[in-house]
């Protein structure tokens, strides 16, 4: 299902390659192979229905003028197979198509026969595809990074999954290494504390709130008893008991904001099942580790990186980026054939050595994609919010659902690109103004549905595209509505293609906006029957494509408001 825009682009493309051939045939452009080029929906509007830049790539291998060819393409071209009204030269050389209008009433009648399903490609053909995503460490509660890589992740595998991908999505879970040390050592000092010690926190400890609150639960069930225990087995209890007690806080706040993994992967279980040796082991009998300062290295300058990285320390234990590559071809080993992490920006100077390291075992470097996100800066009343109630240190996602809303924060998430910075203002959030592009969205769909309320009050049944005259469908808010629907495969294909939500978020905004222009100046229920029955099909089909475009970014479609 690749949508009207998508057939059009296709047919224009052909019939520009037949004017070629035909000049060819003529003599007036010389016998050439025609390049790749380009047939594309202008960002301006007066500049036709799709343009392309063939004429300009044709200069170099025809030996001519942009324009000149431009000229001998427009004159060879077969008006016939395509609904041209009519063709323009601008520019440099580009050539301008302007259709007949009725060509995109069509997409009316997609939307309204694919229902749910309108917009899905098969451009991923069941690539088998693995989104990785938050993957915090499980010793305290999710933070804004946090939130935005949830929102960023979930909603790329929603994408991939509607372009035809087969997606898995999987959370990471870091329960091994120094972090994990420190993290008892913190739950020691904290129980030690409430038990009436004097105890200090280690300096490079957990210093969050939260698990003073983790502590009182193990107290609560364990009383004192760990109190005569030695340290190892102490911190050893009181660590089974908090990931499992932060694991549980991390699900549960994932699942109220609309995420929901296949897979909780274990860091422990690359250890435990000897995955870490095992990948270290190939990666020496390929050449790629040597042995110095009685540490383990790996040669990750063979593949482009600034400087080689430790992967066994001088202590025999490995770094976690050991672990970390043994993670990856593990991935690899089940299958997928493209596996997308999504990762805060200080990861950036891990990305290449990550590639390299997939490389060094044989996979594709362009397997691996990494999302790398930007800080999240909230914001209230103009000023920056940094403490947190319950934490004390930073804003918890299942504080920021508390006060704006699941739609509201994952809007927001996803509505800049991830390289961007994002301030995320509370205020505007919560506000049922135009100003809030969530309110704005939505009230587009709640609006529609009241529509359909008064309708079938009137008695009245909901037309069908094939029994109505869209053609009386010709002022220009209503076509520019069609015309926006029209191109939500598009946006698809190009968010899948770049693992853009934002792309999404926008196209979003725009759609509402046509909505809300076309039905400020134009009433849908009239009198004259044609008209009322057309516009009806037309904004059941907007229904649609928001509702449907609304559940890729995990957001929600409500009836009233």
């Amino acid at each position: 299902m690749s949508g009207i825009v998508e057939k059009m682009r296709s047919q224009l493309a052909l019939a520009l390659e037949k004017a070629v051939e035909k000049a060819v045939e003529k003599g007036t452009i010389p016998s050439v192979t025609v390049p790749e080029f380009v047939v594309e929906v202008p960002r301006e509007k007066g500049h036709g229905d799709f343009a392309t830049n063939l004429a300009m790539m044709l200069a170099r291998p025809a030996k001519n003028a942009p324009r000149k060819l431009a000229d001998i393409i427009v004159e060879n071209f077969e008006l016939a197979d395509v609904p041209v009204q009519k063709v323009e030269i601008a520019g440099p050389g580009f050539i301008n198509f302007y259709l007949e209008p009725t060509w995109i009433y069509q997409a009316l009648e997609e939307i309204e026969e694919q229902g749910a399903h309108y917009g899905r490609l098969e451009m991923g053909a069941g690539t088998k595809v693995q989104v990785e995503f938050v993957s915090a460490n499980p010793t305290g509660l999710l933070h804004m990074g946090n939130a935005r890589g949830a929102a960023l992740g979930d909603s790329i595998a929603s994408i991939l999954d509607f372009a035809g991908y087969e997606v898995q999505r999987e959370y990471y879970i870091n329960d091994a290494g120094n972090q994990i040390e420190n993290f008892g050592k913190s739950l020691e000092a904290r129980y030690l504390q409430q038990l009436g010690q004097e105890v200090p926190l280690p300096e490079d400890g957990y210093h969050g709130e939260d698990l003073i609150e983790t502590v009182k639960n193990f107290i609560a069930q364990y009383k004192d008893s760990y109190l005569t225990a030695d340290a190892a087995s102490r911190r050893s209890k009181l660590v089974e008991f908090a990931l499992k007690e932060k694991l549980t806080d991390i699900k549960n706040s994932l699942l109220d904001f609309g995420v929901v993994y296949d897979v909780w992967f274990s860091e422990q279980s690359l250890h435990q099942g000897g995955l870490v040796d095992k990948t270290l082991a190939e990666l020496k009998e390929r050449g790629y580790l040597y042995q110095e300062q009685e540490a383990l290295w790996f040669k990750a300058t063979a593949f482009g990186d600034e400087k080689d990285e430790v992967v066994v320390r001088s202590n025999g234990i490995p770094t976690y980026f050991a672990a970390d590559i043994a993670y990856h071809k593990n991935k690899f080993d089940r299958g997928f054939n493209k596996v997308i992490n999504i990762w805060g920006a200080d990861h950036h100077g891990h990305v290449n050595r990550m590639k390299g390291a997939i490389e060094a075992l044989g996979y594709s470097r362009d397997a691996l994609e990494v999302v790398l996100m930007q800080l999240v800066r909230l914001l209230r009343g103009g000023e920056v919010v940094r403490m947190s109630k319950r934490t004390g240190q930073f804003v918890t996602l299942a504080e920021l659902i508390e006060e704006v809303g699941k739609d509201a924060a994952r809007y927001f998430f996803v509505m800049r690109s991830p390289d961007s910075h994002l301030e995320f203002d509370l205020d505007l959030a919560k506000s049922q103004s135009n100003d809030n592009p969530v309110f704005y969205i939505q009230y587009a769909h709640a609006r529609i549905c009241s529509i359909f309320r008064q309708l079938e009050e009137q008695g009245r049944k909901k037309p069908r595209a094939a029994e109505v005259d869209l053609k009386v469908l010709k002022e220009e808010p209503e076509q520019d509505l069609i015309r926006k629907l029209a191109d939500f495969p598009v946006e698809v294909s190009m968010a899948a293609q770049m693992l853009a939500p934002h792309r999404i978020a926008r196209y979003l905004h725009d759609l509402a906006s046509a909505f809300h222009s076309f039905y400020n100046s134009h009433r849908v229920i009239v009198e004259d029957p044609q008209i009322s029955n057309a516009r009806l099909v037309l904004v059941n089909c907007t229904r649609i494509v928001l509702k449907n475009a609304l559940r890729l970014i995990g957001v929600s479609a409500p009836e009233r408001m």
